[in-house]
């Protein structure tokens, strides 16, 4: 029922404009940033490279900086797609069939955070491609690479349930896109604008994970705090669900 639960979420996203828009404009954002900023920047910077002892290879001078941009850019879909998770069906009436039905709260949040997560990480596939037309004319750090889309797929998770979490608190689907914005776009720029690095506020920033990984730092902390994160806001949207059921 989960997986069916997840196709429907799919299907119907992917039966709008909506779902394509989102693809279409991070293919879009993500080959602006290939080429223009990180491509110019590693050729202006390669007849020089020669005289330094430890130069920067493609992966790090391009690869890298592209999925940390990439991160950023998940933050920001997220909250479009999480308007329509759960926010929709119960101001639509829907909600209220699909909770009366046999079938547990845990499998409803579990589908509507499959689909989620799986047009997040569509996104992610964007960089891989790119990253692999690379690959064919030259060296890549394939160590750097791998942490930097594991940690895009880990950070992908966990902004799918946070968007899950708040898609089941409201009713109005503006307020859903707003607040899960405020939230995610608020915890990915405390890292960076929190000096501190012993700072609680740093810690739980969802940005700041996720520096390790774009250095090719793999920190069982930084896994943990994303799964942690995931299982948290997927354990608040099931408890949501199961007292808007006990109180219809």
């Amino acid at each position: 029922m989960m997986m069916t639960i997840a196709r429907k979420d799919l299907r119907s996203l992917f039966a709008t404009p909506l779902g394509w828009m989102v693809l279409a404009v991070a293919a879009f954002i993500t080959a602006f940033y290939f080429f223009l900023p990180w491509i110019d920047a590693y050729l202006a910077i390669e007849p020089r490279l020669g005289e330094l002892a430890n130069p920067p290879g493609i992966t790090e001078a391009i690869v890298a900086p592209m999925c940390r941009s990439v991160g950023l850019l998940l933050v920001l879909i997220v909250p479009l797609l999480s308007m329509r998770a759960v926010s929709e069906e119960r101001r639509n009436h829907t909600l209220t069939l699909l909770v009366s039905a046999p079938v547990s709260m845990t499998e409803i949040v579990l589908g509507k955070f499959i689909a989620l997560s799986t047009v997040l990480w569509l996104v992610c596939c964007l960089p891989v491609l790119m990253a692999l037309s690379l690959y064919a004319g030259g060296r890549l750090d394939l160590g750097l690479f791998a942490a930097n889309i594991g940690g895009l797929i880990l950070l992908g998770a966990a902004l799918a349930a946070v968007g899950v979490a708040v898609s089941t608190s409201t009713r109005n689907p503006i307020i859903t896109a707003v607040v899960t914005l405020c939230l995610l776009l608020g915890s990915w720029i405390m890292g960076f604008a929190i000096t501190d690095p012993s700072s609680v506020l740093r810690y739980l920033s969802v940005g700041d994970h996720y520096e390790g990984f774009y250095r090719g730092l793999v920190d069982t902390a930084d896994i943990a705090f994303y799964l942690l994160l995931t299982l948290a806001a997927l354990g608040l949207a099931i408890r949501r669900l199961d007292r808007d059921r006990l109180q219809g």
